[in-house]
């Protein structure tokens, strides 16, 4: 399928989704929102695909949201290109029904479609990752960058507030007081500090970055059983939210059970027994247990 503004491109078991506006630095519109959405449904479906790795074409990861409709940028309810716009959440009496659809952050959509891939996701940043160019990395679960990156949570400049889902994810990454400085500042800052920070976890030579995230996913797509990655990326995703370590533990019994009778358990004894490379059956389209998913999906209302 072609896209407008990323390319998507598996080669080797391995996708690599790149942002693909340079000549605006790669901004982000309602159009790429969407188009991402729809490139993570394609990567769920596709027992190919092992591992995902995203980066922005050009000299930048992403600028941010693109900023040329002027003052109206962040004015939903007067933006009138939105692809995803489904009529107006202002009601007859001039109030605004909150759940409406329209009021759904973009950014947000894509950071939820993030956290429920069933396959692993690396972040290349290759440039300046700012605003929803530095959100949206944070549903993915592992985070490189080039010596080139540059990093900022710039939207209290901007007069908004951090969207994406960050006011989750970026605590839970950094901690409370890192994820605070970094938002009351909205300082543009440095990959050096962003891997002192633990936003990401180590940074390259600009041309050594991409061959870093291809090796790594070349690691788990070699070595790992695509059920048992799945899960387990999910397992750690959402007990990162869990009120009580049971809930890990319910999770963790019904999983090793369904997992140890498989065909992929006895292959991964087996293959490791027999000093060869595992060759696992289990696919991630027909083979997760009963029991998955064990969520109900959460509505926006």
């Amino acid at each position: 399928m072609a896209f407008e503004t990323i390319k998507y491109d598996v080669a080797d078991n391995i996708l690599t989704i790149t942002l693909n506006r340079p000549e605006k630095l790669n901004a982000f519109t309602g159009k790429m929102a969407l188009e991402l959405i729809e490139a993570f449904d394609m990567a769920d479906a596709d027992d190919d695909v092992r591992a995902i790795i995203v980066t922005g074409e050009g000299r930048a990861f992403c600028a941010g949201a693109d900023l040329s409709a002027g003052a109206k940028t962040f004015d939903y309810d007067k933006l009138d290109n939105r692809p995803d716009k489904k009529g107006s959440p202002v009601q007859a009496d001039g109030s605004i029904d909150w759940s409406h659809d329209a009021v759904r952050d973009g950014g947000g959509r894509v950071t939820l479609r993030i956290y429920e891939c069933l396959k692993p996701v690396i972040a290349a940043v290759n440039g300046p990752a700012v605003g929803i160019g530095v959100t949206m990395q944070l549903a993915m679960d592992i985070r490189l960058a080039s010596e080139e990156a540059r990093f900022g949570f710039v939207f209290a400049r901007r007069g908004i507030v951090p969207e994406a889902c960050s006011s989750w994810f970026l605590p839970r990454i950094v901690g409370v007081s890192q994820a605070l400085e970094w938002i009351y500042t909205g300082r543009v800052f440095p990959a050096q500090e962003a891997l002192e920070g633990g936003l990401v976890k180590k940074v390259y030579k600009a041309n050594e970055l991409l061959p870093a995230a291809r090796a790594l996913a070349r690691e788990i797509a070699d070595n790992t059983a695509p059920v048992s990655v799945a899960l387990s990326r999910q397992l750690i995703w959402r007990m990162a939210g869990a009120d009580h370590p049971m809930e890990a533990h319910k999770m963790d019994s019904r999983s090793i059970y369904a997992r140890g009778a498989s065909d992929d358990a006895k292959e991964g004894v087996m293959s490791f027994l027999e000093k060869r490379p595992a060759v696992y059956p289990n696919k991630v389209s027909k083979d997760m247990p009963s029991f998955f998913p064990w969520w109900d999906e959460r509505k926006y209302k």
